[in-house]
């Protein structure tokens, strides 16, 4: 009888088993083993990946850039604004007083007047395409600029800012951004065509 005796498939296959297992096992006790799991995050325990990073930082972290003095403007300059027939006053946009800012504030002078005469005021505004907002910076009457006293941003659906939402559909804006350029929000104010956005 030999001293050394080949081993057979059905052994070398237990074997192999055997060491499989034990990998296998030591694998999960150290998994089980390892540092604190986040218990915030249930995918955790589903994927063994570490948990995402926290999000820290805010999405809206937008800083408005310095507001100019309100520009001149020439009533007899107005490119009137289209705007539902019922209502009692007329709004016109003096081209010269559009800007874009590099933050994408589209400032411009707005002024109303009554159709029947009378009153003019003006209104130094920014729109904000991104968030549809609008903002008013100064009000014109009585000849002269008045700052407003606190300036915020406000949804430009609101009812005393129509004529804002308007203009935004209209002429600045193109989706949640503003348009190209100065030259193709006057040429949108002078022809108004409404896009699917």
């Amino acid at each position: 009888m030999p001293l050394f005796q080949r081993p057979t498939p059905a052994t070398l296959f237990t074997c192999s088993a055997k060491h499989v297992l034990a990998i296998t096992f030591a694998c999960l006790v150290a998994a089980c083993g390892s540092g604190p799991k986040d218990t915030d995050n249930p995918d955790w325990a589903q994927s063994g990946m570490p948990p995402p990073p926290k999000v820290t930082s805010q999405p809206d972290e937008w800083k408005e850039s310095d507001v100019p003095p309100p520009p001149a403007f020439d009533e007899k300059k107005l490119l009137p604004i289209e705007m539902p027939p019922h209502l009692s006053l007329q709004y016109g946009i003096d081209p010269a007083t559009i800007t874009v800012t590099r933050d994408g504030v589209v400032r411009y002078v707005v002024v109303a007047s009554n159709k029947a005469g009378g009153a003019t005021n003006a209104f130094y505004e920014g729109v904000r395409c991104s968030s549809e907002e609008v903002k008013q910076y100064a009000r014109f009457n009585q000849g002269a600029w008045h700052n407003a006293s606190n300036p915020e941003w406000k949804r430009i659906n609101v009812r005393n800012s129509r004529y804002a939402k308007e203009l935004a559909e209209q002429a600045l804006c193109r989706g949640h951004a503003p348009r190209a350029s100065v030259g193709e929000m006057v040429r949108q104010i002078k022809d108004p065509v409404r896009e699917v956005q």
